[in-house]
């Protein structure tokens, strides 16, 4: 009796090893990479969002390229301010969008589709694991809503706010959605020429 729990217990042993070397070498098995929240990407390049070499104010905005309305009109008013601030203060600015539908949204969909509003914005995209984790870093509310009867199958209800970040990702202010763009532009002209002093 003893010698057929022996045989039983290798017997299972050797199948779970057998499954995990299956599995590692089955490229249709795949595991989401573990990366740092700050290293994201856009079109084919790994961008740092809080490289301390580069000094520029980040203004952030968080969205998705299948949004209906809120993430077209608000990226539509950023581009608007960037018109509106002086050339020294944009050249201390890196406006970007960070998707929160990774799944769809490719690198280079989110770099694409940030170019359609101004050729200064970022589109970036990062893994599920670094999107969960920047949005509660700066509270960003978002939850998929599943679609019935829609070629989109899904949309990402989130909140609509525009982050300044300092260049090691600390929270400068944030400002809620708006259809001002004067407002953005105070707030760019401020923060970007305070930065400039500093």
């Amino acid at each position: 009796m003893k010698y057929q729990w022996i045989i039983l217990a290798l017997a299972l042993g050797a199948g779970l090893i057998t499954r995990y070397v299956t599995d590692s070498n089955d490229p249709t098995i795949t595991a989401e990479q573990t990366y740092p929240i700050n290293i994201l990407e856009s079109g084919d390049k790994a961008i740092d969002l809080y490289d301390t070499e580069d000094s520029r104010i980040r203004v952030v905005y968080f969205g998705y390229t299948h949004c209906p309305d809120v993430c077209p009109t608000s990226l539509a008013v950023l581009s608007a301010a960037l018109q509106k601030v002086s050339p020294q203060h944009l050249s201390n600015l890196w406006p970007i969008f960070i998707t929160l539908d990774p799944e769809r949204d490719t690198p280079a969909k989110s770099a694409e589709y940030a170019q359609y509003f101004h050729k200064n914005i970022i589109g970036m995209t990062g893994t599920d694991t670094q999107t969960k984790a920047l949005a509660e870093k700066y509270g960003v509310l978002y939850v998929r809503t599943e679609l019935k009867d829609s070629a989109l199958e899904y949309a990402v209800d989130h909140s609509s706010y525009f982050y300044f970040l300092q260049p090691d990702g600390t929270l400068l202010e944030k400002i809620p959605h708006t259809l001002n763009p004067d407002i953005l532009a105070e707030a760019i002209n401020r923060l970007a020429g305070e930065s400039k002093q500093a």
